[in-house]
């Protein structure tokens, strides 16, 4: 068994499950609304901003926090950004699922320590 070609299959099953084809529908019908577009795209603007502060050690003040969630609160009312955002989220958990299940199978490597 090669642990490439492995991969390679789960790079083309990702690619080709229901979630990749939400997210690619979502942001197809959200690229025709310009006004969604631009305020998803600010949206995510301020967002990489913010993460790239926290890794350099910067946290972001309480406030500016909470108008992020508020930010995100409105945006979810777009129905188009809702499901790019519930698709995003259901990729995201499928990803940490298979991190989870990759770790898990090396724990006993560390003497059942982790990684």
């Amino acid at each position: 068994m090669n642990i490439y070609d492995k991969t390679n299959e789960l790079a083309k099953a990702l690619k080709e499950s229901q979630e990749v084809k939400d997210i690619k529908s979502a942001i197809s019908l959200i690229d025709q609304d310009p006004e969604s577009k631009r305020m998803l795209e600010d949206f995510r603007k301020r967002q990489m901003e913010i993460q790239q502060r926290m890794m350099s050690g910067d946290m972001p003040a309480q406030e500016e926090m909470e108008q992020m969630e508020k930010l995100f609160d409105v945006l979810s009312l777009n129905l188009n950004i809702r499901r790019l955002f519930d698709a995003e989220r259901r990729l995201s958990t499928i990803i940490e699922d298979i991190n989870k299940t990759i770790s898990d199978s090396l724990q006993d490597l560390y003497g059942g320590q982790g990684l």
